[in-house]
């Protein structure tokens, strides 16, 4: 469990110098893989399941955390606008925001 800690402050720390780079996509990319890794964590410390995939991920989420579902369903359509669109700099301050916000939410649940 704690490597998915230290695996989420890796993608936070390359997601902050991305922002301090100014690229937008990349940071935005690197903050979103944060969230998700801290929904899994978040998923198997309460119910011991590890999600497989984003469908799975997202599912379980709905059903056992329905506001962080909420939540990481409409950053997911910012992050998967990296693919074809050039980002700025409030899209990627909205995610790191909300990743710091769920590595608050697990350190207070420890």
């Amino acid at each position: 469990m704690e490597q998915l800690i230290k695996n989420a402050q890796e993608f936070l720390d390359s997601g902050n110098e991305n922002l301090l780079k100014k690229r937008f996509n990349a940071s935005v990319s690197d903050f979103f893989k944060a969230i998700v890794i801290f929904c899994d964590y978040l998923i198997y410390a309460d119910i011991r399941i590890m999600p497989k995939n984003h469908k799975n991920r997202f599912d379980l989420l709905q059903t056992y955390f329905k506001d962080v579902y909420e939540k990481v369903s409409d950053l997911f359509k910012t992050y998967i606008k990296t693919y074809n669109l050039n980002l700025r700099e409030n899209e990627a301050v909205k995610l790191k925001n909300y990743a710091n916000e769920l590595k608050e939410f697990i350190s207070n649940k420890k």
